[in-house]
């Protein structure tokens, strides 16, 4: 059995993830309460069940977000992270689990319409595939782009484009010189990666 760590649960917090593990003791591999946040780890066979459930009984309506990690050189590589909530913010829960580079993951469109934009952006810069999805398409790089900008193993000095209108501008950033914002004087793009005044 997954045993809380970190802090201790609240009350309804334990009695959530009591109820969790009642139904999918083997699929949850961790549970962790740090700085009162919930965070479950589950398996990627039950993932789509136990957020549906997450849903309906437990009605964790709000899908505030879902994220991705590449955890490069691991395996499996990849961690997909969803935010939920109740309607009156007083419940929250994380829910991850991990992604071998060749899985998809079922779709959560049918349990949380606003799944769709979250998945396709996941997809486009992460290379993860939601099995399902209504549209499983790039929604910020276009069509025929073959990389994935968010991985870590993609350069910070970018892949440079045959489309000429894809390619960065030369002109200055709006907002050059500021705290968080690339050195003007940088010779390459790899220097002039944004860093906080005085680090670089």
């Amino acid at each position: 059995m997954s045993q809380l760590t970190a802090t201790q649960p609240t009350l309804t917090q334990q009695n959530l993830v009591d109820k969790l593990q009642a139904k999918w003791e083997s699929a949850i591999e961790s549970v962790t309460v740090f700085r009162g946040e919930l965070t479950i780890n589950v398996e990627l066979e039950k993932l789509y069940e136990i957020l549906e459930n997450l849903r309906k009984e437990h009605k964790m309506a709000m899908l505030l977000d879902i994220s991705s990690v590449d955890h490069l050189h691991d395996i499996p590589r990849f961690e997909v992270v969803y935010e939920l909530a109740t309607l009156n913010d007083r419940q929250h829960i994380r829910v991850k689990t991990s992604v071998a580079q060749d899985q998809s993951v079922p779709t959560v469109v049918t349990i949380w319409k606003t799944a769709n934009w979250h998945e396709r952006e996941i997809f486009d810069m992460m290379g993860i595939k939601f099995s399902d999805h209504p549209e499983m398409t790039r929604i910020l790089m276009w069509e025929g782009y073959e990389h994935y900008p968010l991985r870590k193993d993609f350069p910070l000095a970018g892949i440079e484009s045959e489309i000429p209108d894809a390619n960065f501008s030369a002109d200055k950033a709006p907002l050059e010189g500021g705290p968080f914002v690339t050195n003007p004087g940088a010779k390459s793009r790899v220097d002039a990666e944004p860093c906080a005044k005085g680090e670089s």
